[in-house]
C-alpha cells in the first residue's frame, strides 16, 4: 500500500481540531461507521493537505471522502480546484451528500466499499 503523506500548511491543524471538535451530524454519522478500521483500511477525519481540509482520509490508500451538503459554505468552484490541486498527488475522492448519509447509510457504505476495491484492482 502507498501510505503517502500529503505535505500541509502547519497554521491548519487548530483548525482541523476545531472542526473535529465540532463535526456535523452527517460527519459523526459516517465517522461511527468507517473508525477503526471497520472497512479493512483506518480513517482520520478532518486531515489537513496542502493548503486544504478534507472530511475523512485513508492514507493507505490515498482515498479521501468529501461530504457535501448546506454545511460546505464553498462553492462548487473552490472544490473542483482543490479536488483538482490534490488529485495531482494521486488523492482520489469519493464525494457523498448529506442527504445520502442521514437517509441510507447502508448504501453509502456499500459504495465506499466499492470504491476501495476499486482502487486495490490495479489495472
Amino acid at each position: 500500500m502507498r501510505n503517502k503523506i500529503i505535505p500541509y500548511n502547519p497554521e491548519l491543524r487548530a483548525l482541523a481540531r476545531q472542526l473535529r471538535k465540532n463535526s456535523t451530524l452527517p460527519e459523526i454519522l459516517l465517522w461511527q461507521n468507517i473508525k477503526n478500521r471497520t472497512l479493512g483500511f483506518q480513517f482520520h477525519r478532518q486531515v489537513p493537505m496542502l493548503n486544504y481540509i478534507v472530511d475523512f482520509y485513508c492514507h493507505e490508500i490515498g482515498l479521501a471522502i468529501e461530504i457535501d451538503g448546506r454545511s460546505h459554505d464553498h462553492s462548487f468552484l473552490y472544490d473542483a480546484k482543490r479536488q483538482h490541486e490534490l488529485e495531482k498527488y494521486g488523492v482520489r475522492f469519493l464525494r457523498i451528500s448529506n442527504e445520502e448519509i442521514m437517509k441510507n447509510m447502508f448504501s453509502v457504505l456499500l459504495v465506499i466499499e466499492e470504491k476501495i476495491k476499486e482502487i486495490q484492482t490495479p489495472l
